[in-house]
């Protein structure tokens, strides 16, 4: 408990501030209760409000503390720098709260971090700022020169805002010799005032009393006002109209339908005729009372209507003063005290005090969303109210105080399943029929790194063919992230799987699209398959990540020639041979062409051919196996020695081919054939140096031969005589041998000496001629190596000059 004393022109005034802490969840609730005076200049300070609240005034500006209220922020604010709370503009006691024996300003301080909720009572205590009035100022009273002495005239009491002891206290009468003043107390306290005739009134003496009555306060200093009293003294009118009730109580209904009477007031007056004719109006007054707005009266009838809407929560009662005057302009005056009734008219109001918007989607559940104020103006059940929650399964409504709501979540949130909840509270009253509101609240969920990259697959398989271009794009691999932002944002990276092969050194990839490029050119048949992890790490904090497996294999292209292993292509034919048995049958297996090639599948497949230049009709060739066979019975006339050329292909696109030169001798035995290869061996050298000179001299030859064809052409051309020996000449007497010869044909040519002789003959082909004066294809450098057969043709050319 704490006390404050302040002094304010020159009255002593204390407050006294008691608070109460009491906990609940993760708000605190208290009441702070103030006393101040009325008409406290602006920016007073009211008390420290930090100190009594238990706060850190370094901490206000950062916790966020407010005044939170319909009507009280009009008139207080809080200084941050200093935690004091201060008068905001004048506060006038009368205006807020009227005749009210209490009167107070309550609204409720907010801080945050953590939510913490102070209801705040200002009683505003009233000082004697209003002096007592008279309504009207100058009272007439009309009067008949018989009155006896005894008679009371009724008079308006004096009107004082103030209430207490600063209210309007005693009344004094101005000395005279007529009358005396009389006060008494109705029974609802208030004051009536009756002037008393002393001694008769003679007209004709005195016609105009003027009297001056004073109203005072019990305030210090003390207040006056002052009314002048009018009495007019006319004949015979000597009964006044008399109420049959001093003080009139009505209840009524707000938002009563205008033009319902609510009361009748009723006066009597004994006289006849005209002095007996009572008139109904209402008297001046003052407060909230507004006759001509809100309530009518029936001048005849005295029938008191709603003149406009009723309205409780503005007034609560009203205080009516009504006169009855007769033809005689003699009043009297009674009071009637109305009282508005409540009604359910108006839906309880939601406000917002606090909202934390957007929160983590890892927020706890229990965690503080909102902290919402409901209000309903109504009183009783009416304004009683209910709050819930429509539509809102993770989230919970609890109550902190009679007006105070805290919005919390119930549950995990998960950003990519909800990223926004629109919670609708719905408040609703207590009255007959109940009245409802609703306030809608968009909360935004903020993304946390609770996702990692997810592959769509465990394994992935890439196929990329070889020899491919380096820096070539080969595949691409994408994983997926249901975050957002930085915590989305994908990171991959490759390393080997269980090798020690540098994948790095073949491959790349880009780490923001996931893009593999080759770093290198690829060779199936060094390195057919690569096995790499892919990792995507997201951007997050801390960061996430997963892994799959790339397995990339290389396809094979034909870019292998097949590789003959026997026999070897460097011996190429020369310095070995098989020895086939004369006596060999058709079909029986002489040799076998082994070749292999290092490509796979279909560019391995090898087929084995002989040359087609060189094909012999002696033996055959197993297409699939390689395998040399005889094809029929040799015979005595047949050649003895063979060379084939074997070509052996792969059946890849483009096809490649390799070839080697197998020799074979028909003989039954190696001595038959050894003297031959013994001659043969030391001549091979000089052979191919002749060779040489041979198709160089036929070379220069044919070139000779070619222009002497042509002058020739010439002259009989410039002749005119027809050329029939020319005619029939084709290329096919002539094949194009581009420098070498066409094999397997072998040319005799033969020059004249003499220079007359210019024709030349094609003879037939000669049989006998000697194997060995043959040019040998494998010692002509073609690469096409050949066996001479007996039964390949032999032209011979004889030239004539």
């Amino acid at each position: 408990m704490q006390s404050h004393t302040w002094i304010y022109k020159g009255l002593r005034w204390q407050v006294t501030i008691s608070l109460l802490f009491s906990w609940l969840c993760h708000s605190v609730s208290g009441q702070i209760h103030y006393s101040i005076v009325e008409e406290m200049r602006k920016d007073s300070v009211i008390a420290n409000i930090a100190d009594d609240l238990g706060l850190d005034i370094k901490q206000l500006s950062s916790r966020k503390l407010r005044i939170v209220s319909d009507v009280s922020e009009r008139y207080f604010y809080v200084n941050l720098d200093n935690g004091n709370l201060y008068i905001k503009d004048r506060i006038d006691r009368e205006t807020l709260c009227g005749a009210e024996a209490s009167c107070f300003l309550t609204f409720e301080a907010v801080v945050e971090n953590p939510l913490n909720v102070f209801s705040i009572s200002i009683e505003i205590q009233d000082i004697n700022d209003n002096s007592p009035v008279f309504y009207p100022d100058i009272l007439s009273v009309k009067t008949i020169e018989l009155t006896s002495a005894g008679t009371r005239f009724a008079l308006r009491s004096a009107e004082d805002p103030d209430i207490g002891s600063n209210s309007v206290q005693t009344y004094k009468l101005n000395d005279n010799q007529y009358f005396t003043l009389s006060v008494d107390r109705n029974p609802d306290g208030s004051t009536f005032l009756e002037l008393v005739l002393e001694k008769p009134l003679d007209r004709e003496t005195q016609s105009l009393h003027e009297l001056i009555l004073t109203a005072m306060d019990g305030g210090k200093p003390m207040r006056s006002g002052t009314a002048v009293i009018r009495i007019i003294v006319a004949d015979a009118n000597d009964n006044f109209p008399i109420f049959t009730q001093s003080v009139y109580k009505v209840s009524v209904n707000e938002n009563t339908p205008v033009n319902t009477t609510i009361i009748t007031v009723n006066s009597t007056d004994k006289d006849e005729g005209v002095n007996g004719q009572v008139t109904y109006s209402f008297s001046k007054t003052s407060g909230n009372v507004h006759h001509t707005g809100t309530f009518s009266i029936n001048p005849v009838t005295g029938d008191i209507k709603i003149y406009d809407k009723v309205d409780y929560e503005l007034t609560r009662n009203y205080e009516l003063s009504v006169q009855a005057k007769d033809g005689g302009d003699l009043e009297s005056h009674c009071k009637v005290l109305i009282e508005v009734i409540d009604v359910n008219d108006n839906a309880p109001k939601i406000s917002i005090t606090s909202l934390s918007s957007p929160i983590p989607e890892d927020s706890s559940p229990g965690t503080i969303i909102a902290l919402i104020k409901v209000n309903d103006q109504d009183s009783g059940e009416n304004g009683e109210v209910d709050c819930k929650l429509i539509g809102g399964e993770d989230f919970n409504l609890i109550s902190s105080s009679a007006s105070y709501y805290r919005v919390v979540t119930d549950g995990p949130m998960d950003r990519e399943k909800v990223s926004t909840y629109n919670i609708t509270i719905l408040a609703t009253d207590r009255g007959s029929p109940p009245l409802s509101s609703r306030r809608t609240i968009t909360l935004e969920i903020s993304d946390v790194n609770d996702n990692p990259p997810v592959f769509k697959k465990s394994s992935y398989f890439a196929y990329v063919q070889e020899n491919n271009l380096p820096g070539a794009s080969i595949y691409s691999i994408q994983a997926i992230d249901h975050d957002i932002g930085d915590n989305a944002k994908i990171i991959y990276s490759i390393s080997n799987v269980d090798t020690d092969l540098p994948v790095t050194a073949y491959l790349s990839i880009n780490i923001e699209t996931g893009v593999l490029y080759a770093q290198r050119s690829f060779d199936y048949e060094q390195q057919n398959e690569f096995i790499i992890q892919v990792s995507a790490r997201d951007n997050g904090s801390p960061p996430l990540s997963s892994n799959t497996t790339l397995t990339i294999r290389i396809i094979d292209q034909n870019d292998n020639a097949p590789k003959i292993l026997y026999p070897s292509p460097e011996s190429d034919g020369s310095s070995m041979f098989e020895m086939v048995p004369f006596s060999s049958e058709p079909g029986s297996l002489i040799t076998k062409v082994v070749a292999v090639d290092a490509d796979a599948g279909h560019n391995a497949l090898l087929s084995y051919h002989f040359s087609p230049v060189l094909e012999s009709p002696y033996f055959t060739i197993g297409q699939n196996t390689g395998e040399v066979r005889t094809l029929r019975i040799f015979q005595e006339k047949d050649l003895l020695n063979h060379k084939l050329v074997v070509i052996v292909k792969d059946h890849g696109d483009p096809c490649l081919s390799s070839s080697t030169t197998i020799t074979l001798v028909i003989a039954n035995n190696f001595q038959q054939v050894a003297p031959k290869f013994q001659n043969k061996v030391p001549d091979e050298e000089h052979q191919s140096n002749l060779q040489l000179y041979l198709v160089v001299g036929l070379a220069v030859i044919s070139l000779l031969f070619i222009i002497t064809v042509l002058l020739v052409i010439i002259s009989k051309y410039k002749k005119s005589k027809p050329l029939p020996m020319f005619a029939p000449l084709s290329s096919s007497l002539y094949p194009p041998v581009n420098g070498t010869l066409t094999l397997p044909y072998s040319y005799n040519v033969c020059v004249a000496l003499d220079s007359t002789e210019n024709d030349f003959t094609y003879m037939q082909p000669n049989q006998n001629v000697p194997v060995d004066n043959l040019i040998d294809a494998d010692d002509s450098g073609l690469g096409n190596e050949a066996l001479k057969d007996t039964s390949d043709t032999n032209y011979s050319i004889q030239v004539s000059y």
